[in-house]
């Protein structure tokens, strides 16, 4: 694949280019089957800590507490309940992304959840997780290229499903818009929550589960939103179940089903529409006309009003223990029995091996990984605040030690150590938040067997490879020659590579903080801390470590980069002027911040050399060590 394929060209091109047979109506020519989805009894425990008089004492929390249900290809079912519910954890363990004590039967036409059906569910979060600056084309292409199987699909295939989706879901208008975020001004929250739908639209999945579509959006979306999936289940004959908080009555006559959750306990599960009437029958009547959800939520809080039209406290158990009974007669039966047909028939999902483990090879998903990565960020690491910011200190820098020669050594030693630890910090703050903040989107799309994990981490650190090669390169240009250090080719370029080493290694070493960490306040006090150990063990402040601690120099980038450069610039037959003797001259090699380093030893250089090489590859392992703990599902390889 072409590294500089340009999206919209290509989307255009092909629009015109396909032939009558591969409109993108019929591009997926219903190969997803119906699925039939039932959950019996099912429970989910967690253990939470809590502060005792002496120490930590560990509780089991249970979270749902016997929750069934069954939908059926064509029909939405609700969830409703107050916050804490345990609505979002029934969804989520309904599309396999729970693990843990879970127990109970959850069954996709009579079978387990499997790699196959991993590939025939959508999965919409409730926080829309987008890439910010990328279009709302190019976000939906990109899905596309990277989801459908190439085994499959042609590229040509996918681009023009990129658009039938674009046009389904009605995002032709803003369909070259930015994302946009929370400081970037983009799509409106409705657009961005139909392009969250169109990116798990694009598989055709079979089962869509939505965790709160709504949240956030005036009624108008929200309605038009709800629309288009009742919509999509009925005309496609999709199973969708969705949580909701609150919606309106026009909402909630468009559900099929309504299952109502108290505290993880199931208070109600049937159709949406007799509701009102089953509460009615044991004697909680609404005494007013109301929104049915907003009488629902009532008593799922334990509040019932009253005929005096008083709010009055209700016995949550007893109504708890009315349902079990009226479940256990009437509902049960049909969870058990109804549409046995999906159960027994054999072969309704395709073969295991011939979804394969991943849509896409390796070199695919890295290129089109390192072209959305570039996109994405081509505007914050080539912004002009950046370049700017990097120019000015190389400028400051050349005019602080403007000329500074070997006679004044010194000097020239304090400018080497400030050009490590310049470009120790800024690539280190630049990098460490990289995984903390990419963490939701690769949650997201490793959960949905998207990528291997080795092809996003190359394509992430190869994305940043540009800037921060070109911005070091660019500030030792401009400090080198104001400076006066030696204007020769040689140690000039030697003292280019040195620092580029230097920068890949700091932001290795970002990395792995942050892949490990994980968090933004903690990565950047972690971060003052080792770069504090690994400046104060380089060799410049003190040259005679205490022999307790003298093994922080050896894991120390600065220390290993401060011996390099310092060789890079002098010889052991150079002299400078001093006072320290009757000729006015003492060697360089016995200058004292070069002596006690052994910097001017070419085997202490070439084992320095070798140690960043190892820091280079070593922290960039660690960091994807770290990494293998997220976002995988218990079904992917």
């Amino acid at each position: 694949m072409d590294l500089h394929f340009d999206i919209e060209t290509e989307a255009t091109h092909h629009s015109m280019a396909l032939p009558e047979e591969k409109q993108p109506t019929q591009i997926f020519n219903n190969a997803n089957l119906p699925v039939l989805l039932k959950f019996c009894d099912v429970v989910y425990k967690t253990n939470v800590e809590k502060e005792g008089f002496v120490n930590k004492k560990v509780e089991e929390n249970t979270i749902l507490k016997g929750v069934s249900g069954i939908v059926k290809p064509g029909e939405i079912l609700a969830m409703l309940g107050p916050s804490g519910s345990g609505k979002t954890t029934l969804l989520t363990a309904l599309g396999g992304r729970l693990g843990g004590k879970l127990y109970g039967n959850i069954t996709y036409n009579g079978k387990p959840f499997s790699n196959a059906m991993n590939r025939l569910t959508g999965f919409v979060t409730q926080d829309d997780v987008l890439y910010p600056h990328l279009t709302v084309t190019e976000t939906l292409i990109f899905t596309a290229l990277l989801r459908l199987p190439s085994s499959r699909f042609t590229k040509e295939e996918k681009i023009m499903h990129a658009k039938n989706v674009i046009a389904q879901l009605g995002l032709t208008e803003c369909k070259d818009s930015m994302i946009g975020g929370s400081i970037l001004r983009g799509v409106s929250g409705g657009e961005r929550k139909r392009v969250s739908i169109g990116q798990e639209l694009l598989m055709n999945p079979s089962l869509l589960l939505l965790d709160e579509p709504t949240s956030g959006l005036d009624s108008t979306t929200a309605q038009r939103i709800v629309s288009t999936l009742s919509e999509l289940a009925i005309d496609g004959e999709k199973t969708i179940v969705m949580t909701i908080h609150q919606p309106s009555s026009r909402i909630y006559y468009m559900f099929h089903k309504v299952l109502l959750l108290s505290e993880g306990n199931l208070v109600y599960f049937g159709m949406g529409s007799e509701a009102i009437k089953y509460f009615s029958s044991i004697n909680f009547a609404p005494s007013m006309a109301m929104n049915p959800s907003d009488f629902l939520l009532d008593l799922a809080n334990g509040i019932y009003t009253g005929q005096a039209n008083e709010d009055h406290a209700l016995n949550k158990k007893k109504l708890i223990c009315s349902y079990k009974e009226h479940f256990s007669d009437t509902i049960e039966p049909i969870i058990f029995h109804e549409n046995c047909d999906f159960d027994k028939s054999e072969g309704r999902f395709e073969d295991e091996k011939s979804f394969g483990n991943w849509p896409t090879n390796w070199w695919q998903q890295f290129i089109l990984l390192l072209r959305r990565d570039v996109k994405e960020r081509r505007y914050e690491s080539f912004s002009c605040m950046l370049i700017s910011e990097v120019i000015a200190a190389a400028i400051i820098t050349g005019l602080v030690w403007y000329k500074s020669d070997i006679s004044h050594l010194q000097d020239q030693i304090g400018l080497i150590f400030n050009m490590i630890n310049f470009w120790f910090a800024f690539p280190l703050y630049r990098a460490i938040f990289t995984f903390p903040l990419e963490r939701p989107m690769l949650e997201k799309e490793r959960s949905s067997g998207m990528y291997r994990l080795s092809s996003y981490f190359m394509a992430k650190s190869a994305a940043d490879l540009p800037m921060e090669l070109v911005l070091p390169t660019g500030y030792v240009i401009i400090t080198y020659w104001m400076t006066g250090l030696k204007a020769n080719a040689v140690n000039f370029m030697c003292t280019l590579s040195t620092i580029l080493l230097h920068v890949l290694v700091a932001q290795g070493i970002a990395l792995a903080i942050g892949a490990i960490t994980m968090d933004m306040k903690s990565v950047t006090t972690m971060a003052a801390v080792i770069m504090l150990i690994f400046m104060l063990s380089a060799g410049y402040f003190v040259q005679h470590l205490p022999k307790f601690i003298v093994w922080l120099k050896y894991i120390s980038p600065s220390f290993y980069t401060y011996q390099l450069l310092i060789g890079s610039q002098y010889k052991s037959s150079e002299i400078y002027p001093c006072s320290n003797n009757n000729n006015g001259v003492c060697s360089v090699a016995e200058f004292p911040m070069i002596k006690t380093q052994m910097a001017l030893d070419m085997r202490e250089q070439g084992m320095a050399a070798l140690a960043l090489v190892i820091m280079l590859i070593g922290y960039r392992v660690v960091a994807y060590i770290a990494l293998l703990r997220i976002g995988v599902t218990k079904n992917m390889a």
